[in-house]
Parts: C-alpha cells; structure tokens; sequence
C-alpha cells in the first residue's frame, strides 16, 4: 500500500480548512451551530448559496407549519383602524378599501363607495421585511399580510424576501400579481393589486460591480388609464459600502430621469443610503423625495430605529432614513399628474409572539391628481 505525499496531505489539510470556514460562515449567518451547517452543506456538495437556500427553505416550512395552527392568533392590532386578521389558513382576498380611498366615516364594518377623486388615487407600501430572520417569521409574515388587509395598497414593495416567503404570499394574497426580483438567497419583489393595476412588462436590472448580489426590479403598468414605472431595490448595505451605493443611486436616478414624459415613475426600496451620499450624487431637478416634498415630518423619518424596534439585538442605538421613496409625475401636457399627498409609518405594533413584523418600519404612501 502506497503512503499518502506530502502533496496529498496538504490537500486533504486544505480542503479541511475550507470546509470548516464554509461551516462556521453557514451558522453565522443561520445562527446554527456548527453539526447543522456540516450537514447542509455536505447534502448541497458544500456549495454555499445552496446550502442556505436549502436552510432557510426547510425552516420555513417547519414555522409555517407549526405557526399557522388554528389556535393561534397573530395578528398585529392596528392603532389606525381595526380589522380582523385572515385565518392562518385562508386566502387574503383584498378587496376593501384602502386609507387612500375610503371616507373619513368608514369603519371596517361600514364601507362607502369612495368619489371618483378618492377612486383615482394610487397607495403604495415599501418593506424590508427582514425575511432572512427566521425567528417567529411564519407570525410575522401573517402580520405583513394583516397589514395588507389594512391598507389595501395598490402596489407594494418588498425586499429580502426568500423563496418560502414568496411562496406564502402566493398563497395568501391572491387579489395581488407578484413580481420577483430574484429566485435564490434574498431578493425583492413586488405586488400589484390586480383590481386596479395592470402589469405590462418587467425587467431586472443588474447593478454591474454589486458585491451582495443586488439589482433593480422594474415593472410598467397601467393605473387608471395612466402609464406608471414602478422600481424597487435593496441598496448595497454596511456603512463600507457608501460608493457602492452611490453608483446604485445613480443609476435609479438616470432612469427615472429618461422615462418618457408621459409616465410616472415611482421608486421605493430599502436604500441604507446616508444624507450625505445622496448630496454627493444629487436628485434630478425633476425627481422628488417623497418625505422631503411632503414637509420632512418628524414621525416618520426614521425606518430603522433600534431605539424602538428591538427584533435586532444590538449594543447601541442607531436611526437611520434607509428606506425611502422618489418620485417623478408625468410632464407631457394633457397626462394625468399624481402628486404625493400622504405618507406614514407602518408596522409598528408588536405581534403576539412579542416582536415586529420586521426590524424596519414600512412606508405607506399615497399619490392623487395635482
């Protein structure tokens, strides 16, 4: 019998190394322990991406399973306006009216017909919903989806979904088309109220030096006899990655500049931009940000804030503006202009199981005819 050379033996050696890092990256990030991420990858010929999505996929299915028993009930309890939440097993079919269009005496169990003007607005809602958080995540995304029932938006942004995830909302709201920005790891996506908003074409647009595998999710539609390009993107993140960021933002603003000017264009995402890198790109005289141009209202500047949210444990307290929403009307004469008319805060009250639907608040927004 030959004897292994010392070529081999510093090979095998390497290779040891290599997967003892992969295994103790794998539980970073799924905060397992080191046997379960030497199982995963093992099942997945330790390719990471694989080995996580595998992760994450399983787990949800075990929180969806356990957590969508009928003797729970996890709804968040709104401040705004009470509704019941959907049963954990039943479809969501929205169709009452959102904030946006309905009349200030409406109640959940009395509805008007909303005006013609009320009609034509358009409602949004943008979310991180923090879908690589694993922990009560079948409760929490009940509570997005409770709050879907509560606003009704006609079109809502969403980012770091996983595969799962998208599955469930499928699932569950079935008066929404759902657009997706990505089908591994984290992504975003998109949905659009099929009532009320027509999907015409999508697209992903890749970011060309991302280092965390982020694009820009595109999608014209059709609201109210009106073309409307909306974009949604989850910014590169961590305080490094500023320049990043920066070519991110530039490339948002040079489309939303382009558009044709008979569309509306709407952004909205999870940038983790600071003040300070959006004063070095600079916005287009023709682009606004929403919360900006609607008086910089105190109440809701802050989307990430570990003073009140507590789903993040961390050492100190940071408030940042990281989600945020641009806009650009429509300039052709004789084309409708919305303009923006409202925006609040969502998400913040905490579900049964004692957390946040997301460790970021959402935006509700709200445009109507100028």
């Amino acid at each position: 019998m030959s004897t292994p050379s010392e070529s081999d033996k510093q090979s095998v050696s390497n290779l040891e190394e290599t997967r003892a890092r992969l295994c103790d990256e794998f539980a970073t990030v799924t905060g397992s322990d080191s046997a379960v991420a030497q199982c995963y990858l093992a099942e997945n010929e330790w390719e990471m991406e694989r080995a996580l999505n595998s992760f994450f996929e399983a787990d949800m299915e075990r929180v969806f399973e356990v957590e969508d028993s009928p003797e729970r009930e996890t709804s968040p309890k709104p401040k705004r306006k009470k509704v019941e939440a959907a049963a954990p097993g039943d479809c969501i079919d929205l169709t009452q009216d959102s904030p946006a269009s309905s009349s200030k005496s409406n109640t959940a169990e009395t509805k008007q017909k909303p005006s013609e003007e009320e009609d034509g607005k358009l409602s949004l809602i943008t979310w991180n919903v923090d879908g690589l958080d694993t922990d009560n995540l079948g409760e929490r995304a009940r509570g997005l989806c409770s709050y879907l029932v509560l606003y009704t938006p006609d079109v809502v942004f969403l980012q770091e979904l996983i595969p799962p995830y998208v599955q469930y909302l499928k699932k569950r709201a079935v008066s929404y088309t759902l657009i997706e920005g990505g089908e591994d790891g984290y992504f975003t996506g998109m949905m659009l109220k099929k009532s009320r908003v027509k999907l015409l074409k999508s697209e992903i647009v890749t970011y060309p030096t991302t280092q965390m595998m982020r694009n820009l999710l595109v999608a014209q539609v059709n609201f109210k006899g009106q073309n409307v390009c909306l974009m949604t993107s989850h910014f590169e993140s961590c305080k490094g990655h500023g320049e990043e960021r920066m070519k991110q933002l530039r490339l948002v603003m040079q489309r939303m500049r382009e558009a044709p000017d008979d569309i509306t264009v709407l952004f909205g995402g999870d940038t983790n931009l600071r003040d300070t890198e959006v004063a070095k790109v600079g916005l287009p005289s023709s682009v606004c940000d929403v919360w900006e141009r609607l008086g910089k209202q105190e109440h809701c500047r802050y989307t990430w804030d570990t003073k009140a949210n507590n789903n993040k444990t961390v050492p100190y307290i940071s408030r940042c503006r990281f989600d945020r929403v641009y806009f650009r009307p429509a300039a052709r004469e004789g084309v409708p202009r919305l303009a923006p008319d409202h925006m609040a805060l969502v998400g913040l009250e905490k579900l049964d199981c004692g957390r946040y639907t997301s460790d970021h608040w959402g935006i509700y927004c709200s445009f109507s005819a100028g």
